[in-house]
């Protein structure tokens, strides 16, 4: 009596010394409860061998009982790793070629109709690198913060009222940081304005509570892994509504091809940063002021099937008819109040050219290509790395601009320090002209001298009555234009001389009756009544 006894005893204390034991595998390395996922079955393994290492040590008194619960443990192994190997067996590229390449669809759009003529004041110059450079200075101004803080690395793009943005938030230390000042959150984010390079380190009426630096339950991935325990969570990125409340968005994703294949995103989970309320919205239904619903890895794997299987899995190996694949790096653009993935698409079988680009929304993924033939963006950079090769400076990716109704690069150039020097348009389709200045402005006035002849949209040109405040010529490769300020306006106008033959003898105070162009900064004088 007192033996069976014994035996229960032991038998419940290795039932829960394992289910503690796998409980606090779980709560560590969070992997979803769900059949689609690798993470599963992996934490499925470990808690079986805990079970089984469990019953050995506390229960099992002889070789007969080790040999039973060890095959039934690996017979669970067994069944499930098969169910997992027969899923992606079922799901694999060669049998639903074309169904991978139709999860992303494209639409073919028309440049000059599709994408709006650059906006100066909402063109981005700050890449991630730079963002981090300067948090960094903005947060060395500050000790007390410094101490007691740092900056998280992510700097991630969004469009905060119609206006490009890097946030990121504050992070704690260490976790003697974190045991110091967890009761008082975190009391900052850091915003980099990426036209101007302004920084600003944000103070938040009520502090962050929930984030990647939190521990135990306020750890953001522990958060939403236990509301939603089988969610399969792609990425979770940290976004302001357009009134600078924090929140964490994560999205989450399901298979859509075969059994387990074409993973995509089917919803997000919103947290509030500093309560912790959760809310999880389907795709479609996400609020206007969320800008990534969609990873960039998931678009561009989407875009690559895309582009390579619509002729099927053989084809983009023999035979190879219209197969393209985006070309090697991404940058993003802010149009309207969204955020969109520019990229490159190029022929497999073309050389150091695209046959056009493709924007994608990262919160709809609507998808637009657009043919147009172009300089691939590495060839763009070394050009633009040419133009100032004395002074050694390094090109940033490239981003693609309507400017004048011609696809155009933009780019910016750093030292070896990562600092901005110089800034430069090249045109798409010939990347050979390239101009380069110390501001946007001087950078465009240099590519406009090189491209008097070209097409004007008559539909787009303005009439407007000036007064002259400043006036300066400057001539540039030998033509000289006129840079002009006006009484009550924060525009940069800028005349060639073919605009008028009384241009050299404009004084300050006196009225021009002009018709050009309005680039948001800089206006284009095309013409000047006489």
């Amino acid at each position: 009596m007192k033996s069976k006894f014994n035996i229960k005893n032991n038998f419940l204390l290795a039932t829960v010394i394992a289910l503690v034991i796998s409980f606090l595998v779980f709560y560590i390395y969070l992997p979803p409860i769900n059949l689609y996922s690798i993470d599963f079955y992996m934490f499925l393994t470990v808690v079986v061998i805990i079970f089984l290492l469990s019953y050995y040590v506390f229960y099992t008194r002889n070789k007969k009982d080790a040999f039973k619960f060890s095959k039934f443990g690996i017979g669970i192994l067994v069944v499930a790793w098969g169910v997992y190997l027969i899923m992606n067996l079922f799901s694999l590229v060669p049998f639903h070629a074309r169904k991978y390449a139709n999860i992303l669809k494209k639409e073919e759009g028309v440049f000059s109709e599709d994408v709006e003529q650059v906006d100066f004041d909402r063109i981005p110059v700050v890449d991630r690198d730079t963002a981090v450079k300067l948090g960094s200075r903005k947060m060395g101004e500050i000790e007390d913060l410094v101490s007691q803080y740092d900056i998280d690395q992510t700097y991630s793009q969004a469009t905060v009222n119609g206006k490009p943005v890097r946030n990121t938030p504050l992070i704690y230390s260490d976790i003697i940081k974190w045991i110091k000042n967890n009761r008082n959150g975190i009391p900052y984010y850091i915003s980099v304005d990426m036209v101007d390079q302004e920084v600003e380190l944000k103070k938040l009426e009520k502090p962050i509570k929930y984030s990647f630096s939190d521990k135990f339950s306020r750890d953001i991935k522990r958060h939403m892994r236990f509301k939603y325990p089988t969610a399969l969570i792609d990425e979770i990125n940290f976004e302001t509504d357009d009134k600078g409340h924090p929140y964490w968005v994560g999205s989450t994703v399901k298979p859509t091809v075969g059994l387990i294949g074409g993973m995509d995103a089917n919803s997000v989970i919103v947290v509030d940063a500093v309560t912790g309320d959760t809310n999880r919205y389907k795709v479609g239904e996400v609020p206007e002021w969320i800008d990534r619903v969609y990873s960039a890895d998931r678009v561009l794997e989407q875009l690559t099937w895309n582009g390579r299987l619509q002729g099927g899995f053989i084809n983009q190996y023999i035979g190879q008819k219209g197969v393209t694949e985006p070309t090697d790096g991404y940058n993003y653009l802010s149009l309207g109040n969204d955020i969109y993935l520019y990229t490159g698409i190029t022929s497999v079988l073309a050389d150091e050219s695209n046959i056009g680009f493709v924007l994608i929304n990262m919160r709809t993924k609507e998808t637009k290509f657009f043919p147009v033939s172009s300089a691939d963006e590495q060839s763009a950079m070394a050009s633009a790395e040419g133009a100032v090769q004395e002074k050694g400076y390094n090109a940033t990716f490239p981003i693609l601009i309507n400017l004048y109704n011609r696809p155009t690069y933009f780019l910016s150039l750093k030292d070896n320090a990562g600092l901005i020097k110089t800034f430069a348009f090249i045109d798409a389709q010939n990347y050979q002209n390239v101009a380069t200045g110390s501001t946007i402005e001087q950078a465009l006035a240099i590519y406009d001298s090189t491209n008097i002849d070209r097409e004007i949209d008559e539909s787009a040109l303005e009439d407007m009555e000036i007064t002259v405040r400043e006036i300066y010529p400057v001539t540039i490769e030998g033509n000289t234009s006129y840079f002009i300020r006006a009484d009550g306006s924060e525009l940069v106008f800028v005349a060639p001389i073919k605009a008028s033959t009384k241009l050299p003898f404009v004084k300050i105070g006196d009225k021009l009756n002009i018709t050009g162009e309005n680039l948001g900064t800089q206006f284009n004088i095309i013409s000047i009544e006489d």
